[in-house]
Order: structure tokens, then C-alpha cells, then sequence
């Protein structure tokens, strides 16, 4: 068995020839900082492990890949290589870290970061791994809360609804379960005893299905590639939300209305189980098992 070292630099020989098309001693050396000689023996190695993945090329002086390249240490996903990408566009991570050395030019649409200050995450992932609660200073937008109060709160999750994290927590004020937005925390003071425990918080760890189908206005050629980018099966897909994030998820699909009465080059998917969907949204806005109510601090 290889040490996972070892394993982890033959996977990067196997990520450069997939992705980049060759790979050489330099690219080990420059990315885990190993000797020319180890590096050598890594290549030597991988060629012992895959004899047809990678061919020397003499006038490139690296290895490029083969015909018959089959990985063995890599698996190449294109989402897990599309992320490196977007991290690399968004400032998370250099290309270095990221493994990647003739990435293309990219851009993402930015959207503005929102700062979250490290002592109060820490402090609520202290909260969530202890089962405690932590007094936190929240600056709601709600029209009754025009200013920060201290409240506490007994986190047990996160929540990302693909532009801002949260906080799922217990709130000892209201008495239900809530979303907590973490830049809006401005202060965290003494840890306390847990309210209520994850368990009973039952939007979050039961689930809605959302079938979604391409939008009907759509020509039969249009409705078939939505398929496609949707991966969808007989024309339709279906996305299993928890509760706590059904609201989110369906806001990021343009789901929250009647998505066919929106114009479909703009709004590609409509969701076929409309009614349903409907008396989640609704359920969710009411209450669920008369305990948990999801209501972020927006």
C-alpha cells in the first residue's frame, strides 16, 4: 500500500496529463516541494503503476499523456475541475494550490463577499461542537429590531444559500429554530446551557422533493438540452431539499412564483409538483409538528 504522500503526488502526475496534457519534474517540485531526486522516483513510480498513462516527450522534456491513458489515481470530474477553477477566479486559492499550471483565462460573476469576522465563527463552531449556547450581539432587519440586541442563541448547523452562510440555531427569545445570518452577528459574549437539542428541529432534518421539468414554452430541441444540463431522466429531476433550506433553494431556481408564467429563455425550469411545493412553502411558513418555524433574521 502506498503512503498517502506518495498516493497524493501520483494523483497530481495523473491530474496534469488528464487536464493539462503533461507533466514534468519541476511541476512535483514547485507544487510539494520535494527533492529533484524524489521527484524523478515519483515519475518513475507512476509509469510503474500505469505503463501506458504517460510518454515521455523529448522535445517538450515532460510526459505527456498517452493513447491509451485510463486513470487509476484520478478521478477526472468535470465539476471537481470547474471549482478549481471558480476558487482561482474568486481568490480562495492559486493556481498552485489548485493544482492547476495552463488553466484557461476565467471570470465568474462576482457578487460582494460578505465578511464574516472570524472570532464569532469560531465562536459558534465552539457553540455547535460543545451543544452549547452563546450569547450573540444580532443586528436583525426586522422593522421591530432597528438596532443590535444581545441574544442567545444554540446553533447546531450551517446553512449556505449560495451567497451567504448561516447560522441554523435554537433561539432562546422566540423559542424556535431560526436562521442566524453570520455577518450580521456583530459580538459574541458567555457560552450557556443548550436550549432545545438538533433533534427536535424537524426542518431540518426532514426532507421536501422538488421535481423540476424543462419549461413547457420551450421548443422540443431547447427542452431536450435543458434536460441534459439539469441531468434529467424522462424530462424531469428530482432535488430533495431539507425544509430549513427549501426556501433558499427554491429563490435560487426562480421557483418562489409561478415559474411558467416567466419567459422561458430566462427561466428554463418550471417545478411539475407546483401544488406540493406550494403547501411545503406553506407548512414551512406555519410551522412544522408545531415546534420549529423557519424564520431568518433577513
Amino acid at each position: 500500500m502506498l503512503k498517502w504522500g506518495v498516493e497524493r503526488r501520483l494523483e497530481f502526475i495523473e491530474f496534469r496529463l488528464f487536464w493539462e496534457g503533461g507533466v514534468n519534474r519541476a511541476d512535483l517540485i514547485d507544487t510539494f516541494g520535494v527533492s529533484v531526486p524524489q521527484a524523478s522516483k515519483d515519475l518513475t513510480l507512476y509509469q510503474e503503476q500505469a505503463p501506458h498513462n504517460a510518454v515521455y516527450n523529448k522535445s517538450a522534456k515532460r510526459y505527456v499523456a498517452g493513447p491509451e491513458f485510463t486513470p487509476l489515481f484520478h478521478n477526472p470530474d468535470p465539476d471537481a475541475y470547474l471549482l478549481r477553477l471558480r476558487s482561482s477566479a474568486e481568490g480562495f486559492a492559486d493556481s498552485g494550490a489548485n493544482w492547476l499550471a495552463a488553466a484557461p483565462d476565467v471570470d465568474v460573476a462576482l457578487t460582494p463577499r460578505r465578511k464574516v469576522d472570524v472570532s464569532v465563527l469560531r465562536a459558534v463552531l465552539m457553540a455547535v461542537r460543545e451543544g452549547g449556547a452563546l450569547d450573540v450581539r444580532y443586528q436583525s432587519m426586522s422593522r421591530d429590531r432597528p438596532d443590535p440586541v444581545w441574544r442567545r442563541i444554540t446553533p447546531h448547523a450551517f446553512g449556505y444559500d449560495g451567497f451567504r452562510w448561516h447560522a441554523r440555531a435554537w433561539c432562546h427569545e422566540t423559542q424556535r429554530f431560526k436562521d442566524f445570518l453570520l455577518p450580521r452577528i456583530l459580538g459574541v459574549g458567555e457560552y450557556g446551557a443548550a436550549g432545545a437539542s438538533s433533534r427536535e428541529d424537524a426542518f431540518w432534518h426532514q426532507t421536501f422533493d422538488i421535481v423540476i421539468a424543462p419549461h413547457p414554452d420551450l421548443s422540443p430541441g431547447q427542452q431536450a438540452v435543458v434536460a441534459k444540463d439539469y441531468g434529467m431522466t424522462d424530462g424531469r429531476a428530482v432535488l430533495t431539499a431539507r425544509y430549513a433550506m427549501l426556501f433558499y433553494v427554491l429563490k435560487r431556481l426562480g421557483l418562489l412564483e409561478d415559474a411558467r408564467s416567466r419567459d422561458p429563455r430566462s427561466q428554463h425550469i418550471v417545478a411539475s409538483n407546483t401544488s406540493e411545493v406550494s403547501q411545503a412553502l406553506e407548512r414551512v411558513r406555519l410551522g412544522f409538528e408545531g415546534n420549529t418555524v423557519v424564520e431568518a433574521d433577513a
